[in-house]
This record gives structure tokens, C-alpha cells and sequence, in this order.
């Protein structure tokens, strides 16, 4: 662990960087199991991940040492498990206000927590909870990000970007670190002073295609639908034709239009 000097109380104070890891989930969570308490904020950091992870198992690729893969350790015990949604909201605003910072556009979610810009993804999350009781004992945040990655694989080109390709020039991985890290601990500390209506009104705020028309697949048919709402257990609320439909997660896959 390398103590560091980020302008945070906890988030980001205790680092383990790696230059190879099989996922930075797995290790923390391995970590986490050990009898040695493991303080909240701690971070584990990869170069590259061999096998990096986004929702239900789906592989993450990414460039070795040019973007962010990373993950998090809380303990948000004060979270009752029907609210824990509440945890992907928070985590979600905090890397697309940071992330935002250093982009001439805003960066908005995808939901529930893909991370995207300009209508192409940037970047996933991965929430892995550890329960006790009618509470959550620990999270493990996972996220990666596309920041200095140049070119993706031909059939990702259409699909995904970052920040490089935006900007055209390198950013210091440091610097966006530091602003995920000042993000996460605001919305994390106002997640735990229960501000629910607060970052339920910041998500759905940055929500990619709230309140738009967009087109969306659901076992092979392709349906148009605008987005209304998610409910506090994390069901997207969409209507169609004129009725509201809810939505489970990957019931529903969202087409890109560029």
C-alpha cells in the first residue's frame, strides 16, 4: 500500500498499483476476504487487466497503461440493500462530473452505469456487493475508462471512445484520478446523509436520452422509446407507444446511431 496525497478524507488514501492483474474486482475482493481489515477508500490500480469485467461477465477491453482500470473499496453498512441502487447512482454521477471536467461536453450514463460521450461509450462500471443481514457489509467498485487509448478494434470503432480521440492530445492519468477520487467521496458522503432525491434528480439530470426518443432492441425486435424514470431499485422506466414499461437490467440493449 503507497500512501498518497490526493485532496480526499479516505477515497484514494490507501493505493496498491499493479502492472498485470486477471481483474481488479477479484483482487480486492480477495484482498478484502483476508482477517486483516481492509480501510474504506482503499484503491487497487492495474497497467492492464486480463480480464477485466462490465455487467453480467461481459469482457472489457482496454490498451495496457493508457487508460483507467481500477476499483474501490467501501463499506457503506448505513445502506439498506432496497436502496442500494442509490450506491450505483452516486458512483456513476461522480465519474461522469469528473470526466466532464476535462471535456468540452458533458458526459452522460447510460444506463444504469455506462459511462458516454457524444452518443459512444467511454467507460463501464462494475458493482460487486457483499451483504449482512438487510444491509451491505462492503462494495467493490469496478471501473474502467478509455482516456489516452488512440484506436479501438474495427468492430468497437463505432461504438466506443475516448478521451484522446476527443481531445486529440494525452491527459494525465493522475489528474483524472484525482478528480474521480474528490467526486466519489461527495457523492458517497451525501449517499450516506440519505440525499436519495438529490441524486436521484443529479442521474436522471445526466441520463443518456431522458426524455428522447432513441431506438432500443429487445430479443432481436427494434422498438423506439423514451426514457422516464428509474425506480429506486434500479427498474428503467420507458414508454412506449404510449404506455410505460419497465425494464430489468440487459433486458434491454440501446442501438447507436453513429
Amino acid at each position: 500500500m503507497q500512501n498518497n496525497t490526493f485532496s480526499t478524507l479516505f477515497v484514494g488514501q490507501n493505493i496498491i498499483k499493479l502492472k498485470e492483474v486477471d481483474s481488479t474486482n477479484n483482487y480486492l475482493k480477495n484482498l478484502a476476504s483476508k482477517s486483516e481489515p481492509l480501510s474504506e477508500g482503499t484503491v487497487i490500480m492495474a497497467d492492464h487487466q486480463l480480464a477485466g469485467r462490465g455487467q453480467q461477465d461481459t469482457i472489457w477491453q482496454t490498451e495496457p497503461g493508457k487508460n483507467i482500470s481500477a476499483s474501490l473499496f467501501l463499506k457503506p453498512g448505513f445502506l439498506p440493500i432496497q436502496k442500494q441502487f442509490y450506491l450505483n447512482m452516486a458512483v456513476s454521477i461522480a465519474i461522469s462530473e469528473a470526466l466532464s471536467a476535462f471535456l468540452p461536453n458533458a458526459v452522460k450514463i447510460k444506463w444504469p452505469n455506462d459511462i458516454y460521450y457524444d452518443g459512444k461509450k467511454m467507460g463501464g462500471i462494475l458493482i460487486e456487493n457483499s451483504l449482512s443481514g438487510s444491509s451491505i457489509k462492503s462494495s467493490v467498485i469496478g471501473f474502467g475508462l478509455n482516456i489516452n487509448q488512440a484506436k479501438f478494434l474495427a468492430e468497437l470503432d463505432l461504438k466506443a471512445t475516448s478521451v484522446f480521440q476527443i481531445l486529440h492530445k494525452n491527459v494525465d492519468l493522475q489528474l483524472i484520478l484525482e478528480k474521480i477520487f474528490v467526486y466519489m467521496e461527495k457523492y458517497y458522503l451525501n449517499l450516506k446523509t440519505s440525499k436519495y432525491s438529490f441524486l436521484n434528480e443529479i442521474y436522471i439530470k445526466q441520463l443518456l436520452n431522458f426524455e428522447t426518443p432513441a431506438r432500443y432492441k429487445q430479443n432481436g425486435r427494434v422498438f423506439e422509446g423514451v426514457i422516464k424514470g428509474v425506480r429506486e431499485n434500479g427498474i428503467l422506466a420507458m414508454e412506449i407507444n404510449g404506455e410505460i414499461h419497465d425494464f430489468s437490467f440487459k433486458e434491454i440493449e440501446y442501438i447507436h446511431t453513429k
